[in-house]
């Protein structure tokens, strides 16, 4: 593999969110995008993989398609991975570590002796370490017999986006919160507003957005541990971001204090504390903020994550009654794994999208359009 060859490059995402993030992929202009189960297929090269880990707000990682070839029976495989050009992708004095899904619908069935296979055809050919703490990983996928290997290119999952230490005791990710802001419609041209901001997730990635900050600027990648590595190029790659000023305000709000301490202190890290609002306030003191409406975007508790169910359904009626009397014209999306809380609001949501997986939960946005 040189530089300019190109293959097939993997942006996963949460189950349910195929097609946002597909939206998103085609926004970006990456080539013959198609969403899948578990993400969505592009195709590049190693430069499109810098750009996809530095840009894509939606993808959980990046994985790299760097060959693949049928095996029927270990031995078989230990030969071919023994053949494979690992020189062309990885380091001899990087560590990694391999990771190995199968089914049964493969003759190879026990991942573990797959997994021991490539680590040790790794280790005698290219004479790189294998430790499973290894920040770099190698992923083979067997599939009807068929060996798919991939690196992932991201190393810490990217939803860690670099500049937030502090986090709640239920945070909602960032590269979920972007979808769904983009699922609402939201495109950085209008105001936001989090009346349960926690961390703040929602109204930083929106003034990120807004701002046209990208997502990775702030972090590192594992693919800069790879052999196809071009500082230069990923330099200036990184130089190129263009940024905007933005008049928009996005407004946070918790009653815990910590939480809106916490929220300041993230949004001045991500370079957004001059757009950003943040104050400690209870739902019922909610209000408009100046300006044009915008969205309302809010992941409230729900029974399985925080606390008793029966209390949480006045705290849904509460929010649903100040955004019905003091938000006329805006529009609003509510994050929750139960149907039942968000109809207690009694906000006139339209057909809710598919479920996602989020910590064991199955997750929903509901969302309406402008309020009358």
């Amino acid at each position: 593999m040189t530089q300019d060859t190109t293959f097939e490059i993997f942006l996963t995402a949460p189950p349910g969110l195929e097609q946002a993030l597909l939206a998103e992929a085609m926004e970006l202009g990456f080539a013959v995008p198609k969403a899948v189960p578990g993400g969505v297929t592009v195709q590049g090269n190693w430069a499109e993989v810098r750009r996809a880990n530095l840009s894509v707000r939606g993808a959980a990682r990046v994985l790299a398609r760097i060959g693949e070839f049928r095996a029927f029976h270990l031995a078989q495989l230990d030969k071919r991975s023994r053949k494979f050009p690992w020189g062309e992708v990885l380091r001899p004095d990087v560590p990694v570590k391999v990771e190995v899904s199968t089914n049964k619908k493969s003759k190879i069935y026990h991942a573990g002796a797959a997994a021991q296979r490539v680590e040790k055809a790794i280790a005698e050919t290219l004479g790189a370490p294998v430790s499973k703490d290894a920040d770099l990983t190698v992923k083979l996928r067997i599939e009807d017999n068929l060996c798919v290997f991939s690196v992932d290119t991201s190393g810490e999952g990217l939803h860690k986006r670099g500049h937030k230490s502090a986090v709640g005791k239920a945070p909602m990710r960032e590269n979920l919160a972007a979808m769904f802001l983009r699922e609402c419609g939201y495109d950085g041209t209008e105001p936001v507003v989090d009346p349960m901001c926690g961390s703040g997730t929602f109204v930083i990635e929106a003034a990120e957005i807004a701002k046209g900050l990208q997502p990775g600027r702030s972090r590192s990648f594992a693919f800069e541990q790879l052999a196809t590595f071009d500082v230069d190029a990923w330099a200036e790659m990184k130089k190129q971001g263009e940024t905007r000023e933005t008049d928009l305000l996005f407004h946070g709000s918790d009653r815990n204090a910590g939480a809106v301490e916490m929220a300041a202190a993230n949004a001045e890290r991500a370079g957004v504390a001059d757009c950003t609002r943040f104050a400690q306030a209870a739902v019922s003191d909610l209000q408009r903020p100046d300006g044009p409406p915008g969205l309302i975007i809010v992941n409230p508790p729900y029974g399985a994550r925080i606390g008793n169910k029966k209390l949480l359904y006045a705290l849904y009626g509460a929010l649903g009654q100040v955004l019905t009397e003091r938000f006329s014209g805006w529009r609003v999306g509510i994050v929750t794994s139960e149907t039942s809380l968000a109809k207690a609001t009694n906000l006139p949501f339209l057909p809710s999208g598919a479920p996602v997986a989020h910590g064991g939960l199955k997750i929903r946005l509901f969302k309406t359009g402008p309020l009358p």
